[in-house]
């Protein structure tokens, strides 16, 4: 017959306990809480032992520290090994390492070494930094070492106040810019076989080059071309983009963020960007490097690397493609800021 060993606990102590099992962040003393509640609610050793998914023998030893220590019992004592292979403030140099380069696990562990660490296996280093909260991924470009900071404050600062009057009413804003699609789809991280690779067809086509528009209080405008874009087509855009800023919002000054592409400030175009200065438009230039500062740009990373399917495209597919994401944009496809 099972043995019980019912333990007398008063309200207080079971009121004690049950938080420990329901809140606490140690999941031995949570498992020790569980144990001794169970044997006072006249639970046989083995069935606590059963239901806890413990041996009956740790079910007793439980008991009997909880009758010596009480509640010191639920915490675990220190216990006897090996030190740490890697100390905390050496982990702190790791991870400083890997902050300021994209260096690998095994160019880690040669710093670490090089630094008067201990010689640990490079999995032991990989262990520490997704510890660490770290993890292995792709590095991507940036051009943020090349920009004026100063510039780019004074650029971001004069965006937000345009950002304000936009919703105000006062003006309307727009970002601009242009990309190029092609046939063959960029390529992107999967999920693969060991031993295989995902393999997309690679057929020649044209290109497609799409100008749009992103206006600040919602809407989009765009174009679709198969040749290179010129400073004309361009500008001719803008008039476009004008015309249709002046049917839904009056006369409005339309204010419109671009970089510093030649085809943007080119200097046969400089009657044009008067004409248009008189006629309420305003071209507002990034400073160099700053493509963040340009929503616009968030559209092509979402068309091309998560709307569009990964397939190779005649030209005709893609142009449909593009288009169909175009003419839903704000509705099937929304972008958040």
């Amino acid at each position: 017959m099972a043995r019980k060993v019912i333990l007398e606990l008063t309200a207080i102590l079971r009121m004690k306990l049950q938080y420990i099992f329901d809140r606490g962040e140690d999941w031995r003393a949570r498992q020790r809480s569980e144990t001794l509640t169970l044997l006072d609610d006249g639970l046989s050793m083995s069935e606590v032992a059963k239901v806890v998914g413990i041996h009956v023998r740790t079910v007793g030893l439980t008991r009997m520290d909880w009758l010596r220590r009480g509640f010191d019992s639920l915490k675990d004592a220190a216990r006897s090994g090996a030190p740490r292979k890697i100390r905390p403030d050496e982990l702190k140099a790791i991870e400083a390492a890997a902050t300021l380069e994209p260096l690998t696990a095994t160019q880690l562990l040669a710093k670490h070494i090089e630094a008067g660490g201990q010689p640990v296996h490079v999995n032991t280093i990989k262990r520490a930094l997704k510890k660490s909260d770290f993890s292995w991924k792709r590095t991507r470009s940036s051009l943020r070492g090349k920009r004026d900071e100063v510039a780019f404050r004074e650029k971001q600062a004069e965006i937000e106040q345009l950002k304000e009057r936009a919703e105000r009413g006062e003006i309307v804003l727009a970002s601009c810019d242009e990309a190029g699609f092609s046939c063959v789809h960029p390529n992107r991280s999967a999920w693969t076989p060991i031993g295989k690779q995902h393999l997309i067809p690679a057929i020649r086509g044209k290109r497609l080059n799409v100008l749009a528009a992103m206006l600040y209080k919602g809407g989009l405008v765009s174009a679709s071309y198969n040749c290179t874009t010129t400073a004309e087509i361009f500008f001719g855009f803008i008039g476009v983009l004008k015309n249709e800023v002046k049917k839904k919002y009056g006369d409005k000054d339309l204010y419109i963020i671009i970089d510093n592409a030649s085809i943007h400030k080119a200097k046969i175009m400089q009657p044009v960007i008067e004409l248009l200065k008189k006629d309420g438009v305003h071209l507002i230039y990034l400073s160099p490097y700053s493509p963040e500062l340009n929503r616009i740009e968030t559209l092509w990373g979402q068309m091309k690397h998560k709307w569009m399917k990964v397939v190779c495209r005649t030209h005709e597919m893609l142009k449909a493609d593009v288009q169909e994401i175009l003419d839903n944009f704000g509705g099937k496809y929304i972008l958040s800021f």
